[in-house]
């Protein structure tokens, strides 16, 4: 799952970050608006972290320039301002939460899984497709009577292959999910995770299709 991150106080963009990491996500992370409209054009992510305080262009605008464009992924708003008439306008643009400063870093986590299940059409807190389940805020997952705690980047992989049961997934596309942009990509890092978690709960878990990537059966 990858996480643009848009916020200019450096402080709280660095701790954000870390945070997010070591919660399994891969987070890219840009400091003023104009940069993060031109980044959001590219569709590289499944959630954003906006703060509205931005130089450039605000957070508000770069909210509204989204929905305009027809661009329906995640949004948390997080900002210093708790007044109501700015949450109301960030609501009324299109954000789908929102946080004020200072705020817990696990209730921001618990937010950011919560948008990104409703995004997935999903009600309940764990990710399943037929016998393969995961929960996002353990990153314990379970394939018939096998369970086990899976490592971060083992999670991320899993993750995008259950958000989208039945696609396959390129190498490329996996790559996406797991790396952030100043992450050095690991020679075979795909096999070696995908090997990992086949190890901890069955051969059978992702199935590959020669030639062309990853998936896990749709049996819904």
């Amino acid at each position: 799952m990858r996480i643009l991150l848009v916020e200019d106080d450096r402080m709280i963009g660095e701790a954000v970050s870390v945070a997010l990491r070591d919660a399994a996500y891969a987070v890219d992370w840009v400091q003023d608006g104009m940069v993060a409209g031109t980044v959001l054009e590219r569709g590289e992510h499944q959630a954003v972290l906006l703060d509205l305080g931005l130089p450039k262009r605000n957070g508000l605008e770069v909210l509204r320039r989204l929905r305009l464009a027809g661009n329906r992924i995640p949004v948390i708003v997080i900002t210093a301002s708790d007044g109501v008439d700015d949450r109301i306008k960030g609501l009324d643009f299109g954000a789908d939460d929102y946080l004020v400063k200072p705020f817990d870093v696990n209730e921001l986590l618990a937010r950011l899984r919560a948008v990104i299940r409703r995004q997935g059409g999903q009600a309940a807190n764990v990710l399943s497709s037929g016998n393969v389940s995961l929960d996002p805020a353990t990153r314990r997952a379970r394939y018939e009577d096998s369970e086990a705690l899976l490592s971060a980047r083992e999670f991320a992989l899993l993750h995008a292959l259950l958000l989208h049961p039945g696609a396959i997934l390129t190498r490329a596309q996996l790559e996406e999910h797991i790396y952030g942009w100043n992450e050095e990509v690991e020679s075979n890092a795909v096999d070696f995770l995908i090997h990992g978690i086949r190890r901890k709960l069955g051969a059978n878990v992702i199935n590959n299709v020669r030639g062309a990537g990853w998936m896990i059966k749709n049996t819904s």
